[in-house]
């Protein structure tokens, strides 16, 4: 099997390597035709289907024991209409993959995550995003997608046409049928000028309001046992270009993010008593920096350090008191966390389940590093993410159930009667799906 996401034949695994399955057997189509044809046969076996990523999700939501459809083959642009301002993208094109051929063609998205090893339909059903002050996820950028339903038949939605089933499939978990296309909307390329620079805790939490007003993207890491954070604000720039230097980019992205991070990570696992001291000069190890570059450079960086992650989107009011109750208890915990704390906002969007749906949010990320024991620190932050209201990220590993989302998403019943109608034997229903949806 080529895919990164997949293990010896027979067994698919995620990049984080917490998730298996066994399917019974896998597909990989090179049109919509062979598509819903898989679909077709998978029902008239009785068997349930599963398109799958790259794996890059912590939760179950892609796991199945039916049919597993490998996207591969569907990647690609379809079709770019420089007018409207769309470009139309085969569902199984890795984010890199459409970032460079944008870029190519002179245009980009206007946000995104901070990695892009995913595929579009991917990213967009869980609900990846970057930080935002007025533009959101990933999947709120999207103009119109095309959905192969459990009977086998195609559907294209967008604001116009099948307006309620866009308004919930474009950050569908999975549960609505398998996205095919999606249609984004672009605009010409532009630059970004990143400012990365150290900053204390409470320095950021007191002055959080205006760093969030002042910057079209601000995002900040918290390093968990010290009172040290580092601060990134990315703004629209009228150039020149200066990339980050080779040199200095190796070091700080490559030897630091990624090398001697991982080396610190290993030490940690062996001996969570040096984790402290570890974090405090990891917190320092990244002095300030400037630079300007097209978005897909600034917003993204490599991520090679395999982790665990829990991450909740809460009111954006509720941040810095939800974050402070977060550092007391960590302070006061024996707990030994060696990954910083990352935080991000997005506006309120109109999507059915989106973690952004309806109000303004702020993000708040908590990682363990693979192989270490998470539960006892996700479940202490899970019980202060949930206190305000928080909703979980559908592709991170949390704990929350139909009846916990059924309170916190004023939209959840029209998610679920829409399911109900385009997936009535729960053709793509899975373990994780029944738990977050319910029966």
């Amino acid at each position: 099997m080529s895919s990164t996401a997949s293990g010896q034949s027979g067994t698919w695994r995620n990049w984080a390597g917490n998730v298996t399955a066994r399917p019974a057997r896998e597909v990989t189509p090179a049109s919509v035709e062979e598509l819903a044809a898989a679909v077709r046969q998978a029902a008239e076996d009785g068997l349930r289907v599963k398109a799958v990523g790259t794996g890059h999700s912590f939760t179950a939501a892609a796991a199945t024991d039916g049919v597993l459809i490998r996207p591969q083959l569907l990647t690609g642009i379809r079709r770019i209409d420089r007018e409207a301002g769309t470009v139309t993208v085969e569902a199984g094109t890795p984010l890199k993959r459409l970032n460079l051929a944008l870029a190519r063609e002179g245009l980009s998205l206007t946000n995104m995550g901070d990695i892009m090893e995913q595929t579009v339909s991917g990213a967009t059903s869980t609900g990846t995003h970057g930080t935002g002050r007025d533009s959101a996820s990933i999947a709120a950028q999207i103009k119109g997608l095309e959905l192969v339903t459990a009977d086998g038949s195609v559907l294209t939605c967008s604001e116009k046409e099948n307006p309620e089933v866009f308004a919930a499939a474009r950050m569908g978990i999975g549960a609505l049928g398998v996205v095919t296309a999606i249609t984004f909307s672009v605009e010409p390329i532009f630059l970004l000028t990143a400012r990365e620079e150290p900053m204390s805790f409470d320095e950021v939490t007191s002055t959080f309001d205006e760093l969030f007003t002042e910057n079209e993207h601000f995002e900040f890491y918290w390093f968990p046992h010290t009172g040290n954070c580092n601060t990134k604000r990315n703004n629209r720039s009228a150039g020149p270009e200066k990339p980050v230097g080779t040199v200095r980019g190796l070091f700080e992205d490559e030897f630091l993010s990624n090398g001697v991070f991982q080396v610190a990570n290993y030490v940690g696992r062996a001996v969570p008593a040096t984790i402290p001291s570890i974090a405090k000069i990891s917190s320092r190890a990244l002095s300030a920096r400037t630079y300007t570059d097209i978005p897909y450079k600034v917003f993204t960086s490599p991520r090679r350090v395999r982790f665990m992650e829990m991450e909740y989107g809460v009111p954006r009011a509720a941040l810095v008191e939800t974050l402070r109750e977060l550092k007391a208890m960590v302070d006061r915990s024996p707990l030994r966390i060696s990954f910083p704390v990352e935080v991000r906002t997005a506006p309120e969007d109109d999507i059915t389940l989106s973690t952004a749906s309806g109000r303004d949010t702020a993000y708040i990320a908590v990682h363990m590093f693979k192989g270490t024991p998470y539960q006892a620190y996700f479940s202490a932050a899970e019980r202060i993410f949930t206190a305000h209201e928080g909703r979980p990220h559908w592709g991170k590993i949390h704990s929350r159930d139909a009846e916990y989302f059924a309170e916190v998403y004023p939209r959840f019943g029209e998610f679920t009667e829409l399911r109900d109608r385009l997936d009535p034997e729960r053709r793509f229903g899975n373990d994780y799906l029944r738990r977050v949806l319910g029966t």
